[in-house]
């Protein structure tokens, strides 16, 4: 079937090799006309995944309208940040140009992130421009780097609806790629943003010289603050502790190519965010994700003190090991959740 990716970044390119693998006919759109020229070209995205070949079926195109027109699937790998553009900017083209868009065509979000001002994740930006359609997400442990030299990998497609969830299971499932279902969308949604958060964190605690104890410690109580967050706004306790939750966190945390781990790494050397950002040379999720999380934090009333000390370094310019002795010399507590009874247990 003709499946249609939106935006030419390092996932957007993998999967669409991934869906090519998978004997799909795929065309991919992207705004810069460079871009689209130059790997129609060489048949390389030399600036996200320069040392892979892409196969040459793959359409790369700037013509938006071409491109999703007779599509079975949309599948959207826009930065979070600019995704409700990009819905809005689509559905303009639609109504413009009358293109025919079937309400059972199956959108799919593959970004990460909740965006500043709004505090929307992806799912409510699909539903407000785009209800009548079945929508999924796709996320978990993944880079880009590793998919596209089909190494294994295992991820979560996640909806409402039972059979769209399967559908897009059976899209992209093959010897190298796993796909497990589950029903939580906003979990799944809030643990593939806030992860990228805890991964700035554990970058610069590298970037200090901290140890393993260190990143161990913080990985373990990140899950606990974005468990904390995701279960007041509605999401399943397990997606947490799953491949969307600790899965993503790990691999995020730990990876060499995590960017927002690089990111981290710098910031904690004592470059400034801008100019860590502008040295990584792709987007940085988690440093837009911190003001996010920290503006939630505060509508929901939850202690979330990494995300607030991230909060502290990256936007109010804060010493990072002031931070770092802050957390640790907090009051003490205990490690299992307010909710349980702890007393009950211990007599």
């Amino acid at each position: 079937m003709k499946i249609a990716v939106m935006a030419a970044g390092s996932w957007g390119t993998a999967l669409s090799m991934v869906l090519h693998d998978n004997a799909h006919d795929v065309c991919v759109w992207a705004r810069n006309r460079e871009q689209v020229a130059s790997i129609n070209a060489t048949h390389i995205n030399h600036k996200y995944l320069k040392d892979i070949e892409i196969p040459k079926e793959i359409t790369f195109t700037n013509d938006m309208k071409a491109c999703i027109e007779g599509a079975k699937v949309i599948l959207f790998s826009v930065p979070a940040q600019q995704l409700s553009h990009v819905l809005n900017d689509m559905m303009t083209q639609i109504e413009k140009e009358a293109i025919d868009i079937p309400e059972d065509t199956i959108m799919i979000n593959v970004s990460k992130g909740i965006e500043i001002g709004s505090l929307r994740i992806p799912s409510q930006w699909f539903e407000a421009v785009f209800p009548q359609h079945p929508f999924v997400v796709l996320s978990g442990p993944s880079h880009a780097e590793e998919v596209a030299l089909k190494l294994p990998t295992a991820l979560v497609s996640a909806s409402q609806s039972k059979e769209a969830a399967e559908f897009v299971q059976d899209l992209f499932a093959n010897d190298y790629m796993r796909i497990y279902t589950n029903p939580d969308v906003v979990g799944v949604e809030l643990s593939g943003a806030l992860k990228n958060i805890i991964a700035l964190g554990a970058g610069i605690s590298d970037g200090l010289g901290y140890g393993d104890n260190a990143k161990a410690a913080l990985i373990t109580r990140g899950i606990s603050e974005i468990t904390q967050l995701g279960i007041k706004m509605g999401a399943n306790l397990s997606t947490f502790k799953g491949l969307a939750g600790v899965g993503d966190m790990i691999v995020t945390c730990t990876s060499q190519h995590s960017r927002n781990r690089r990111c981290g790494i710098l910031i904690g050397q004592g470059m400034p965010l801008d100019e860590a950002i502008k040295e990584i040379g792709m987007v940085v999720e988690g440093a837009y994700t911190v003001k996010s999380a920290f503006a939630l934090k505060e509508k929901y009333h939850i202690e979330m003190p990494i995300t607030t000390a991230l909060y502290e370094v990256l936007y109010h310019h804060q010493n990072a090991r002031e931070q770092v002795n802050q957390l640790m010399t907090r009051q003490k507590k205990h490690e299992i959740d307010e909710s349980v009874t702890l007393t009950n247990q211990w007599q």
